[in-house]
């Protein structure tokens, strides 16, 4: 298992830790990450609206084309996707342009801080079928 990454330290640095601390690729369900968001205070969305798109086919364009379609009308938008193609950035959007590694490093330091004895997971795997 690798230390926590110093406040310096580079987004691959952390994407590593984050891989090192859980023992399998993905663990289903929301309770952990559910305390967490709950220790951050993240669980009030305000006057935020959020739209899952969920299915099989099509959700890659289903979610650019709302992003279009409301930022269009003068609404600030964020998106969320996984798993990324070439660039870990590629899973957050906002109002078009990817997520840059400061971003990601300091929201990762502060759910570090909160997380404390709870383990999450992402998925760093883009997998098919031929």
């Amino acid at each position: 298992m690798l230390t926590v990454p110093a406040s310096n330290a580079e987004l691959n640095q952390w994407l590593d830790y984050l891989l090192s601390i859980h023992p399998t690729e993905i663990d289903m369900g929301l309770s952990r990450v559910s305390q967490v968001a709950r220790r951050l205070d993240l669980l009030a969305l305000g006057q935020a609206k959020v739209v899952t798109v969920a299915g099989t086919n099509g959700k890659g364009t289903t979610c650019a084309m709302l992003e279009q379609i409301l930022r269009l009308s003068g609404l600030t938008v964020g998106v969320y996707s996984s798993p990324h193609m070439l660039k870990y950035n590629e899973r957050v959007r906002i109002n078009g342009e990817d997520a840059q590694d400061r971003a990601f490093v300091a929201a990762f330091e502060q759910i570090e801080a909160a997380r404390a004895e709870i383990s999450l997971t992402f998925l760093n795997t883009l997998r098919w079928r031929d």
